[in-house]
């Protein structure tokens, strides 16, 4: 079993063979061009303190200007061809017959397509799945083969206009007699995906070395048989022989402890995302390049992998053109395997660009699920101190018929699943099934929002039992500063967890729960009043997080920012902007994002951050071009931190390199010094705001004059920076030439120098008209950290006022109240944004939100929003609900990120002021009216 568990790992990447290839695994002829760059936004956009009045991108989405995607046609592509072809699949609805073939009489010889792809095709012409133990070894059904999952495509149809391809689709449709069956079979679902086991045993206090835990010696990795999992044994296994020990415990509890033992489970949803996965792609037949234009969290792995895929088939591959536009997707759009469909379609597209996207119901039937989990917990407390013990939990999780990510997804969701606890022991073990259901995949919560709902119901139900208010349970076992994890790492910076129960506490809606319920159900006969409170904290990154960041400055303080980092709904491209401002006192006045192409950055990777070896990684570290990988997908909630970190570090840098010198320089211009002579200016004064440069109370300079004086000297007015960390951030130093020694939380770094640099400095200016400055040393944490599983959290608590109608069952969110701590907010509005929408997903999953798994599920082909419930306005106390965010401790915080915790502990707290209402646990999700009045009668 592969020791990897990281929440985004996507297997070993692959070269592409007979292209040379560079660090961004593509062509060097490669162009990566970002089109959602948005136009510069009106004089108002900043206010008088730097924050934004509005989004980066919101001139351009209020104009109707193209932003998402799926707007784009072929005509609004620089260079493309005008025409544009359309594709749409024909799916299998049935998982237990073979695929015999298609049936398109219906469609007459009007409608027949101009080419039809079915597997053997594919075969034919060498075209298989990249990577198929992570997207499935088919692209279509074979002929005489079960599918290996419900939906799975069976055959591409491709047109060359609209009218036809819409009413083929049209009639196509939901007519069952399209795909021709065979005779019955079992299923065909691949083997199950993995199962891991994080087992820890404290020492004596939590300041004490741990007896035994993940970071310490190792996590554990099971087999299968059957569906069943098999774990080494404790004679094996010092992990085990620690489970065992900690099983032996709970079995011998005695009067003193309450053993609560509970099943819990939650349900697999669609993600809604309102733009649907798309791609519009064109195959130049001529020169061999593939033009792509696509809908992705992952552009880096879309360009590479799409250059693997062609260039193992027989259609040669020359270039690959990549352009994305906005997105979103929740994880939906992160290593899926839909964008290679459509680039399987381009190859059979004659020419001519062809689009392939999906409509609501096809997005239904294919797009990633979030996975179903079951969960056996069981949680010891002493019952006069109300101190956790131990706590396990065992989970398995049903990841349908492609592998995805449901291995790391179900190992973060037992690694998550201790939340805002410290336990002294631990046992939490997670296998991932395959079944024939659609794919589950990196949804949003990667496992946490299953893992960590289930214990917040869990601790309101002991408190219940032990006779205590359920936030001084918290409180008891709140998990401090310093305290290790379920891992036996220490996470990063200070945590907020007590004071965020105090402030909970205190709340009207909790402190008055108990005089309301009365008073509000003897105004309202027939309902019954609840209030419920959930406190969780998750994990941002993926233990394998890099990224490259660019800014450049002209003579006359022009500044242009490029980062990798692509917009897909949070407002990434804003709070980067912003995050320049904060440091150089100017928002850039050219952006572009979704940069994918980096010439200046000639680095080289495997892309193997969490499998390679420590004594290779030593090796491979020696050579100063290479890193263990270059850049990571638009996912795990990382644009803030761990990309926002790159923004921050080159601009810095600029700061120290550029801004300073050349302040310092103008400062001490004339007789004696000038200005600066008499005073004891530092660097650490110097402060850059609304376009000036000052310090210490020497004259004010405009940005465009300490440009000028930079490029006069010749200093360096550009800084490229890579960046990379491992649950800890890399650092190295460079000699940079006319600058000196430079120490930086970055592993690569490249320089432009100014107009008056001295010849022999520009002449080093040779990799893409930068000078890429090799270092001299570095630091890369130690591979062994990547059993850490986490060391970055962000919390937030959810009080949630209910009353059920006891007639209905339905349950009537009245108002809801939410506590955050995120570190500082780089943009206030963007955070609120994310708190309220990330509410309304929670509150969709704990009373709403269902997708069955197998026949009668989305794989049929027949879902759409008239049958999946979303909650509506109505449903979110939208008018009513209240939020507030923890002060940062210092205006040096770092900002943390909040995108997928703001959706979780709402759902527990709905699911506790249910029980607090009806006197009834549910401990499956949703909470519906049915099982309410099941519950009740």
């Amino acid at each position: 079993m592969a020791t990897h568990i990281s929440r985004r790992h996507f297997l070993k990447a692959g070269m592409a063979t007979g292209v040379a290839v560079n660090v961004t695994f593509l062509p060097p002829e490669t162009e990566a061009r970002l089109v959602e760059t948005p136009p510069r936004p009106g004089p108002d956009w900043l206010d008088e303190a730097g924050q934004p009045r509005y989004r980066l991108d919101a001139i351009a989405k209020v104009t109707g200007e193209k932003t998402f995607s799926r707007d784009y046609r072929a005509r609004n592509l620089e260079g493309w061809p005008k025409e544009q072809s359309h594709a749409f699949l024909i799916h299998a609805t049935k998982a237990d017959r073979t695929f015999e073939g298609i049936d398109l009489s219906m469609l007459g010889e009007d409608l027949k397509p101009d080419r039809l792809v079915l597997h053997e095709d594919l075969v034919a012409d060498g075209i298989t799945v990249p990577h198929p133990d992570f997207f499935g070894d088919v692209f279509l059904v074979p002929k005489g083969e079960t599918p290996r999952l419900l939906g799975q495509p069976v055959a591409l149809l491709i047109y060359r206009d609209f009218a036809r391809f819409d009413a083929a689709k049209r009639r196509v449709r939901f007519d069952d007699t399209v795909v021709r069956y065979g005779e019955r079979t079992a299923y065909n679902t691949p083997a199950n995906y993995g199962a891991s086991r994080y087992v820890r045993i404290g020492g004596d206090t939590p300041d004490a070395p741990d007896r035994y835990s993940p970071l310490k010696e190792k996590v554990v990795y099971g087999k299968f048989s059957g569906n069943d999992v098999e774990w080494p044994s404790p004679d094996e296994s010092a992990a085990m022989a620690a489970a065992a020990e900690i099983e032996e415990e709970i079995a011998g509890a005695g009067d003193d402890a309450l053993v609560l033992n509970q099943t819990y489970f939650s349900q697999s949803i669609d993600a809604s995302a309102m733009e649907a996965d798309n791609g519009n792609v064109w195959y130049d037949e001529t020169s061999g390049a593939l033009h792509l234009m696509m809908a992705t969290q992952s552009p880096y792995e879309i360009a590479q992998v799409s250059a693997e895929l062609v260039q193992a088939s027989q259609f040669r591959l020359s270039a690959v053109d990549l352009k994305v536009g906005y997105t979103v997707g929740y994880g939906t759009k992160d290593h899926n395997i839909f964008p290679f469909f459509c680039v399987v379609a381009a190859l059979y597209g004659e020419g001519r660009p062809v689009r392939l996207a999906n409509d609501r119901y096809e997005q239904f039937q294919t797009g990633l699920k979030r996975h179903a989990f079951w969960m056996d917990n069981t949680l010891v407390v002493d019952r006069e101190t109300g101190k956790f013990r131990a706590m396990t939990g065992h989970f398995k999780c049903d990841g349908g018929g492609r592998a995805n990510f449901s291995f790391p997804v179900s190992s973060v969701g037992a690694t998550a699943t201790q939340s805002i606890y410290y336990l002294p022991k631990s046992d939490f073990s997670a296998a991932a099934l395959a079944s024939r259901a659609v794919e589950a995949g990196s949804t949003r919560g990667y496992g946490t929002l299953q893992s960590m709902s289930a214990t917040e119901m869990m601790v309101d139900e002991a408190a219940e039992l032990i006779g205590m208010d359920p936030i001084d349970l918290r409180l008891a076992n709140v998990f401090k500063s310093g305290m290790k994890n379920t891992q036996g790492a220490i996470p990063g910076g200070a945590l907020r967890n007590e004071e965020i129960l105090h402030k909970a506490k205190a709340h009207p809606l909790w402190a008055d729960r108990h005089k309301k319920k009365a008073e509000y159900e003897a105004a309202h006969p027939g309902k019954r009043y609840g209030v419920g409170y959930g406190h969780v904290q998750k994990d941002y990154g993926t233990g394998a997080e890099a990224a490259a960041a660019s800014l450049e400055v002209t003579p006359d303080g022009h500044i242009s920012f490029a980062h990798v980092a692509h917009e897909m709904g949070p407002g990434v491209t804003t709070s980067q902007a912003i995050m320049v401002g904060d440091i150089l006192g100017r928002v850039p006045d050219e952006t572009a994002f979704g940069v994918v192409d980096w010439p200046q950055m000639p680095l080289q990777t495997t892309d193997e951050p969490y499998t390679m070896s420590q004594e290779e990684e030593d090796k491979r570290k020696q050579n100063a071009r290479w890193t263990p990988r270059f850049t990571s997908p638009m996912s795990a909630t990382n644009s803030v931190y761990y990309l926002g970190h790159a923004t921050r570090e080159a601009a810095r840098t600029l700061l120290d390199v550029m801004v300073w010198p050349a302040a310092r320089s103008l400062w001490s211009r004339g007789i004696g010094g000038g200005a600066m002579a008499p005073y004891d200016v530092r660097r650490d004064e110097l402060r850059l705001e609304r376009g000036m440069v000052n310090a210490g109370g020497l004259p004010p300079l405009t940005f465009e004059q300490v440009a000028a004086e930079a490029h006069r000297l010749g200093l360096v007015t550009g800084v490229t920076v890579h960046t990379f960390n491992r649950w800890q951030w890399a650092d190295a130093e460079f000699d940079v030439p006319g600058t000196g020694y430079l120490y930086g939380a970055i592993d690569a770094l490249a320089v432009k120098y100014g107009d008056g640099a001295p010849a022999d400095r520009k002449a080093l200016m040779t990799t893409g008209g930068w000078h890429f400055v090799e270092r001299v040393s570095v630091f890369y944490p130690p591979v062994q950290r990547n059993n850490a599983a986490v060391t970055y959290y962000a919390p937030v608590a959810t009080l949630a006022e209910i009353a059920v109608d006891m007639g209905s069952g339905k349950v009537e969110l009245l108002t809801h109240h939410s506590i955050m701590e995120c570190g500082r907010q780089v943009v206030p509005d963007l955070v609120s944004g994310q708190l309220q929408g990330g509410l309304a997903m929670g509150i969709g999953h704990a009373l709403h939100e269902y997708l069955p798994l197998y026949e009668d599920g989305p794989g049929d082909g027949t879902w759409n929003w008239n049958r999946y419930t979303l909650p509506r306005a109505r449903d979110v106390a939208v008018w009513t609900q209240t939020a507030e965010v923890l002060e940062p401790l210092s205006d040096s915080d770092a900002p943390k990120g909040i995108a997928e915790v703001v959706m979780i502990a709402v759902v527990p707290a709905i699911a506790n002021a249910v029980a607090h209402a009806t006197g009834k646990r549910f401990h499956a999700l949703p909470i519906t009216p049915e099982k309410i009045l099941e519950a009740l009668s």
